[in-house]
């Protein structure tokens, strides 16, 4: 065991500055037989650290490798198991139990001996040991001794000690003196053994020579002993007097430590006091406020204000724990409920008084407002009520069962008195728009009601008339609606619509103010939702629903305050959309293009409306309404479309322009002069669409049933009417039916010109077409005057024919003819005379081409030349 700790001080310990102190062979308990060493040891350096350091041999040689280190300080408890009998085991409480069988008690014991005394050294007895033999732990290390590392207890503990260079150079130097200290082991021993006796026995002389020394030394001992008594004497005296002093300073210590804890307790009982005083303590200003506090003056309502915002904040303070259990606290909060519910009481009572009062306020200046189309002014009730908003919102945080109630209040009074205004109010509307109440009654209008009765007339039967009496009439054919246009003009259509734009705007800031108060006396945000999450109730409030929900903090709405916004503006202004469709029934009735004028102002004012707010109750309603517009509208078209289908045509006069190609024209200009600018500029284009496309069906077929005029004609004149009518109006959705319409009249024109001229010439025109035919069939051209039926002398005669008497003759008659088929209106007369004059030069032109190449040499020519044609045709046009 010496050989194997000097190996591990050698090889492990002295490089790391370490001494090894105790080592034990040990194995684990309970597990396969691996042994290893425990070591104790101590740095050489200051401070001293003392560890307890695990070794195991190397698997791969016979060199030992340092496998784990604990600091004695972190050691709790070592336990020998048995302090009686002998066991190997014992057990080291570093931060988990190591469980040890040592190879033999006596290592066990001596290593355990030494951990005890370095705890003694080092540690101040700070582990515990359990199961230890007395014996072992009776040697004790002395506190006041200053051993250095290398000595006292270690050296007492160290069983080898290492020799330093000092007594190496010693040895060396005692060898060299006999050189025979190598060779004769015996004889160098039995040498020293004589110097160390010889040495022994000086001693022994020495001692006996200073014995005189000795015994004055003994005497001086005596006396110290002597000395030291007395002063343990002393000191047990002064340890006596130090412990009453100790015991009265302990007194004195509890009573200082009482004392602090009576005045933190104090400190801490004033703490509480003074918070539930400050929080809970309803000053005696704001108790009479709430008591008896004026309600109709703006002083006592913002005394009455302030009261009940301190009184909220007294009962939301929160407590801390413990206070709900004190009985002046309940007190306190039952006093803060009684004055909530009387105040509350009291509120509710007043308001509802200044809601009825403003019932009947209002309805004393209903009748001033009853002459003119204007509607009361709300503002001033409005600013009068908006001084109890703070209270409001007091009320719907505190009792939201009474701020229901107000709320269901508000709705019942003010829809009474809204319901009144705004019938009178389109009561005058529809007496402006009729122009006396006896032409009101003409139109269905009856009493305050303003709904239309009595059932709709018949539809007007369009025939055609002379061209002289139907342009003084177009303006009787514009209206195809319920009623005769004869007694409406221009004028009657623009005091309508600047009627129907003065009643919108005169609603739309009424809305909007009732929606602005609502929202800032009842605390609704406009533009902020809030929700809560609990059991749901649907209270029914005259027919409107309001969702609640009941939570621990108080009712709260399930949907947005936006929509508990929008659902009070329905119930208030409930008769508003219905007034308005009996509003516009009468318009309609009034003259259907009314709905065009309709149209375009509700669309503005739906447009305005979403813009600001696209689900308020304004935008909801006027978008129901323009629904109801725009039925109106489609109706108006599908009626224009139904009597384009049901026009009947004279059999005895000429068929001109078609009324209802000459409506069409004065209803796009009617249509873009109100929808310039328009936001619905769509829902014109495609009624544009449908009409048009109507006339070009119609104008087809009027044609294929005239008798009178022929088919070209009413196909040329009206396709050209309406083509010059886009044209002027310049409707961009139509360029593809303008486009149309130009080649459908330039089509009919050439088919009426090609038909016309083949009247005048009819013997030439068969002849050369019999030319052709033969040509057509492989017959070279100069070999055409061969056939037996088209030789020169068959030409000779043909032309001879047509001289140039003839021909101006022919030309004149079909003049005429042109001119009966020709309605003045259009004044395409000239035009036509002019395409036949070309196209007559153009048949000349090809008679003659014809004639030089299949009659060559022949010198046949016609008997009238090209200016003939044209001074024929000028003389003609001109006589007439």
């Amino acid at each position: 065991m010496t050989a194997i700790k000097h190996a591990l001080q050698r090889d492990i310990f002295t490089p790391n500055d370490e001494r090894l102190l105790s080592i034990v062979n040990v194995c684990k308990a309970g597990k396969k037989k691996r042994n290893c060493f425990l070591c104790a040891t101590v740095t050489t350096e200051r401070p001293v650290q003392v560890n307890v350091v695990k070794v195991k041999k190397s698997d791969k040689g016979d060199f030992y490798k340092r496998q784990t280190a604990w600091a004695l300080r972190d050691l709790g408890v070592v336990d020998a198991k048995d302090a009686v009998k002998e066991n190997p085991e014992f057990d080291l409480h570093f931060d988990k139990v190591y469980k040890w069988v040592a190879s033999s008690t006596v290592e066990k014991n001596t290593f355990i001996s030494c951990i005890w005394k370095l705890n003694q050294r080092y540690l101040r007895k700070k582990i515990d040991f359990i199961n230890v033999s007395s014996q072992l732990l009776e040697e004790s290390v002395p506190s006041g001794e200053n051993q250095s590392v290398a000595g006292g207890d270690e050296e007492a503990v160290d069983e080898y000690q290492e020799l330093n260079a000092r007594e190496e150079q010693d040895i060396e130097i005692m060898m060299e003196g006999c050189e025979y200290a190598i060779s004769n082991a015996e004889a160098f021993a039995e040498k020293l053994s004589r110097e160390l006796q010889v040495l022994d026995g000086a001693n022994i002389q020495s001692i006996m020579a200073s014995e005189k020394q000795v015994n004055i030394l003994m005497k001086l001992l005596d006396e110290a002993l002597k000395e030291v008594d007395q002063i343990e004497l002393k000191l047990s005296s002064y340890e006596e007097m130090l412990q009453s002093v100790k015991e009265q300073m302990d007194q004195i210590s509890e009573s200082n430590h009482l004392i602090h804890l009576s005045n933190t307790n104090n400190v801490k009982l004033l703490s509480e006091i003074e918070f539930l005083v400050n929080h809970m303590d309803l000053a005696k200003g704001h108790i009479k406020a709430l008591q008896e506090g004026d309600l109709t003056s703006s002083r006592g309502i913002e005394a009455c204000t302030n009261a009940a915002d301190a009184l909220l904040q007294c009962m939301n303070v929160a407590l801390r724990p413990g206070h709900d259990m004190l009985h002046a606290v309940k007190q306190q909060q039952q006093r803060f409920s009684d004055l909530r519910e009387q105040f509350a009481r009291r509120l509710a009572s007043h308001l509802n008084s200044v809601f009825v009062q403003q019932g009947h306020d209002q309805s004393s200046t209903l009748a001033q407002h009853s002459v003119e189309l204007t509607l009361p002014n709300h503002h001033p009730f409005h600013r009068d009520l908006l001084r109890y908003a703070k209270l409001m919102e007091w009320l719907k945080n505190t009792d939201y069962g009474k701020y229901e109630g107000l709320t269901k209040n508000y709705m019942d009074y003010l829809s009474r008195l809204y319901e009144r205004e705004i019938k009178d109010f389109f009561e005058v509307a529809k007496i402006k728009m009729t122009g006396t109440t006896r032409e009101g009654k003409k139109f269905g209008l009856h009493g305050s009601s303003g709904k239309l009765t009595g059932s709709t007339s018949s539809l007007n039967k369009l025939s055609v008339q002379s061209s002289g009496n139907r342009r003084s009439q177009s303006s009787s054919l514009l209206d195809m609606g319920n009623m005769s246009a004869s007694d409406l003009d221009v004028a009657d259509r623009t005091k309508f619509d600047k009627i129907f734009e003065q009643v919108l705007s005169e609603l739309e800031p009424l809305c909007l103010a009732e929606q602005d108060f609502i929202s800032k006396f009842f605390k609704l945000q406009q533009h902020q939702s809030t929700s809560g999450t609990a059991t749901n109730e649907v209270e029914e409030m005259d027919g409107v629903a309001l969702s609640r929900s009941y939570t621990s903090g108080g009712p709260q709405t399930i949907s947005s305050e936006k929509d508990m916004i929008r659902q009070m503006m329905t119930k208030i202004f409930r008769c508003i959309e219905p007034e308005l469709n009996n509003l516009i029934a009468l318009g309609d009735k009034i003259d259907s293009f009314n709905s065009l004028y309709m149209l375009v102002k509700m669309s503005h004012h739906v447009w305005t409306a979403q813009n600001v707010d696209p689900a308020s109750f304004l935008s909801t309603t006027l978008g129901n309404v323009l629904v109801t517009v725009k039925r109106n509208f489609d109706k108006c078209i599908s009626n224009q479309m139904k009597q384009m289908d049901e026009v009947k045509i004279s059999k005895k006069s000429k068929v001109g322009i078609l009324p209802f190609v000459a409506e069409f024209e004065e209803f796009a200009a009617l249509a873009e002069s109100i929808f310039k600018n328009a936001e619905r500029r769509g829902d014109l284009d495609k009624a544009y669409i449908k009409l048009i496309r109507a006339v070009f069906v119609s104008v087809e077929k009027v044609a294929n049933e005239s008798q009178k005029t022929p088919r070209d004609v009413v196909m040329m004149e009206n396709f050209h009417h309406i083509f010059a009518t886009l044209s002027r109006l310049k409707i961009s959705c139509l360029e593809a039916e303008k486009k149309e319409a130009k080649q459908k009249y330039t089509d009919h024109l050439q088919s009426y010109v090609i038909y016309s001229l083949g009247q005048p010439l009819e013997k030439l025109n068969h002849f050369f077409e019999g030319v052709e035919a033969r040509v057509a069939q492989g017959i070279r051209e100069e070999e055409v005057s061969y056939q037996l039926a088209f030789n020169k002398q068959e030409l000779r005669k043909v032309i001879k024919e047509y001289p140039g008497k003839e021909v101006k003759k022919g030309l004149d008659n079909l003049y005429k003819k042109v001119d009966k088929h020709l309605c003045e209106e259009e004044n395409l007369l000239q035009v036509v005379w002019h395409s036949m004059q070309d196209e007559f030069i153009r048949q000349y032109k090809h008679f003659e081409g014809l004639i030089a190449r299949c009659y060559p040499g022949s010198g046949i020519t016609m008997e009238f030349t090209i200016q003939d044609i044209l001074d024929y045709c000028s003389s003609i046009a001109q006589s007439h």
